[in-house]
């Protein structure tokens, strides 16, 4: 370790002592804790940055948040609800721009006890994530050796460092990082919520997340150009959307500040807390790019040998294979509301060869449903591979609609299918495409063909 690194953590040692001394304020035993607040006067004052405290929920007190320290599992004070023997779920929230406590942080405990039995400590420190976002950044560190502090402590008590799973949210997940780089990634797991991209791209593998600070880690991408970052950090990194513009956000500055600003950024977040609650599987698709993926040039998870990764709480995010690969990009597209589940569909469109450019609207129906999609045919090519998603599998499809939508006098008046077919994304050998041949579309004038089959659930 360079000497450098060697002073951050003295130094960050050194505000750890002084914290405790000056410490949060003492509660009574039987007093619900809360996160704080800060404003900005009070920011100025403060002769310490850094205060950071712990509180603890479980499924014996889930509307009752326990202050939580090392003593809190000594004799003498008063029986924690800390199991020892449980899995322990520790979440680490980002930078806080007006000083104001995450509002989302119960929403996300309730959502992992509901999933296990487990301890979910969350990490509060507002007092040093507020305001300068640079300034934050200086102290992402600091808060990381102090947590450590505290899994030091607990392993005495018996916890061992594979059981500790940290959910960090945004530069949340940088500390996360940094805890596990302290503990030689040895930590059992970490998942990356959107982690933070300012200051953080060019960053070296020691200062922010990545796939060696911990035994398993996963991350979520839904804004990777502005406020996250847009490269792989983890064995696996779902990138939802292509990572950027999220569906249901807001792309104007004239909708509301939440919309224009932070929902792409907090979608991870929204989506993780559904994938914990929801029976519908959020999967992804490994691929070298999105273009690539939404082409359809990726339809299986062969690097896993079939095993498609999966967003949430199982094991090694549903991978079987070891070593587990690292810094895989996954694809997905989601819908733009709760439970943001939907079914990948791999479309095919084969046509005879064009004298002008066209366009073709593809819909697929149930009863109640349909979903469309837009392709757009041009003279140099002859087949066409697009993704789009529905509500519902493929395998509960009616119908499939074409239409000849190049009303214009310079689109071609009539289009000869060759064929059109549809299958299922992750493909298996077992999948069999629905297709239809041999049909002439002319314009203005919709085609349709009827699916006669069952699910096999």
């Amino acid at each position: 370790m360079s000497q450098g690194h060697k002073m951050i953590l003295l130094c960050a040692f050194t505000v750890f002592i002084t914290s405790l001394v000056l410490g949060v304020k003492d509660r009574h035993p039987d007093e619900c804790a809360d996160l704080n607040n800060t404003t900005w006067q009070e920011y100025r004052q403060r002769r310490v940055k850094l205060q950071v405290q712990y509180l603890l929920l479980t499924r014996k007190n889930l509307d009752c948040a326990q202050a939580f320290t090392e003593e809190s599992l000594t004799e003498g004070q008063r029986l924690s609800y800390f199991n020892i023997s449980r899995p322990t779920k520790v979440i680490v929230h980002g930078y806080r721009a007006l000083g104001s406590k995450p509002s989302w942080i119960k929403e996300l405990a309730w959502s992992l006890l509901r999933a296990q039995d487990v301890n979910v400590v969350v990490v509060d420190w507002i007092y040093g994530a507020s305001f300068a976002y640079n300034l934050v950044v200086e102290n992402y560190k600091e808060v990381a050796v102090q947590i450590s502090v505290l899994i030091n402590q607990l392993q005495k008590h018996g916890c061992k460092l594979g059981s500790f799973h940290f959910i960090g949210v945004s530069l949340g997940a940088h500390v996360a990082g940094f805890v596990g780089t302290l503990f030689e990634g040895k930590i059992g797991r970490i998942t990356g919520l959107d982690p933070a991209g300012p200051m953080f791209k060019g960053a070296d593998t020691f200062d922010r997340l990545d796939p060696s600070d911990a035994q398993f880690v996963d991350a979520i991408h839904t804004d990777s150009d502005y406020f996250g970052i847009s490269i792989p950090v983890g064995h696996v990194d779902f990138f939802l959307n292509g990572g950027k513009d999220q569906t249901g956000c807001a792309r104007s500055r004239f909708a509301s500040m939440y919309g224009y600003v932070i929902c792409d950024h907090m979608r991870a977040l929204h989506v993780y807390m559904s994938a914990l609650n929801s029976s519908c599987p959020l999967i992804g698709i490994p691929c070298s790019s999105y273009e690539e993926f939404l082409k359809g040039n990726c339809v299986d998870c062969g690097v896993f040998r079939g095993s498609c990764p999966a967003i949430g709480l199982t094991e090694n995010s549903g991978i079987s294979v070891s070593p587990v690969p690292k810094e895989q990009k996954l694809f997905l597209l989601t819908s733009s509301t709760s439970p943001f589940c939907a079914h990948h569909v791999l479309l095919r469109l084969e046509v005879s060869p064009l004298d002008k450019s066209a366009e073709v609207e593809v819909t697929l129906r149930t009863e109640s449903l349909g979903r469309e999609q837009r392709v757009r045919l041009q003279t140099d090519t002859t087949v066409y591979r697009t993704v789009l998603t529905h509500p519902l599998p493929l395998c509960e499809i009616q119908t499939i609609e074409l239409k000849n939508t190049g009303s214009r006098f310079y689109r071609q008046g009539d289009i000869h299918v060759k064929s059109v077919c549809v299958s299922q994304i992750p493909s298996n050998r077992q999948d069999v495409p629905l297709c239809v041949n041999n049909i002439h579309i002319r314009r203005g004038a919709p085609w349709s063909h009827d699916f006669v089959q069952v699910c096999d659930y």
